[in-house]
């Protein structure tokens, strides 16, 4: 073995360190190249004014905290790679600019399974240890407009897909989302054939769909009063987020 292997053999704990000080390097070059692109993209289609969503995005497991998210995603990608179920997507500058390439959920590519994966990978930790059963990536809302349900099907694609009881059927057979239970785990989004067989719009919103807890509460749904309620309650919560807090089964 000549002098510089052995040098080299020597220092093991130095390469390896120079090694991971470049890839922060190079994550941090494209993050700063993503920003300075979103930034020409913007101004070039005249949307610097108007793009937004920022705290409207659903975040992976651990990144429900939308300040100290943002403050600390380096946007390398990592979490999408690693989801084994394709949720995990980058921004776009539809969700503003300084969500742009950070990444949200999107559960018409798949469900969260909680295995947590994204939150190992993250190298700057800004995705906090979560548990399911505490916590929430967001809560499922009922779309009555496009519910098979309500339109008198008899579908109970989500409430079979829901691994968690946080779905049932009310008297009429339509969905009822208990909040309490639900964590955003997004299953019952994914699995929901309205896109498919109900809707028109060719917009792609489902007759179930998970928002971000404070999007839901701004819809009416009492996010953590209900998980220990009656059917009842549970009943006249779903018709309030949806603009109907009559008694009728209509």
């Amino acid at each position: 073995m000549n002098d510089k292997e052995l040098r080299a053999n020597d220092r093991p704990d130095e390469d390896a360190g120079n090694r991971a000080g470049s890839e922060e390097r190079s994550i941090l070059r494209r993050t700063f190249f993503y920003a300075i692109g979103g930034i020409a993209a913007l101004a070039a289609t005249g949307a610097v004014g108007v793009a937004h969503g920022e705290g409207d995005l659903l975040r992976p497991p651990g990144g429900q905290d939308e300040s100290a998210f943002l403050a600390g995603c380096i946007r390398c990608d990592k979490c999408r790679s690693i989801c084994p179920t394709n949720c995990v997507r980058p921004g776009v500058l539809e969700d503003g600019f300084v969500a742009y390439r950070t990444p949200k959920i999107d559960f018409h590519r798949g469900y969260c399974t909680f295995c947590n994966k994204c939150i190992e990978v993250c190298p700057i930790k800004c995705l906090a240890a979560f548990d399911p059963v505490e916590n929430k990536i967001g809560l499922a809302v009922i779309d009555r407009a496009e519910c098979l349900a309500y339109k008198g099907s008899g579908c109970q694609v989500c409430v079979d897909a829901c691994q968690y009881g946080a779905i049932s059927l009310d008297e009429a057979g339509r969905p009822v989302v208990n909040t309490g239970l639900c964590n955003g785990c997004g299953q019952c989004e994914y699995e929901c054939p309205s896109a498919s067989y109900g809707s028109y719009s060719g917009s792609g919103v489902r007759g179930i769909n998970v928002s971000t807890v404070a999007a839901a509460e701004a819809e009416g749904v009492a996010a953590y009063s209900l998980g220990e309620g009656s059917d009842a309650e549970m009943t006249g919560a779903n018709r309030i987020a949806h603009g109907d807090s009559s008694d009728s089964g209509a």
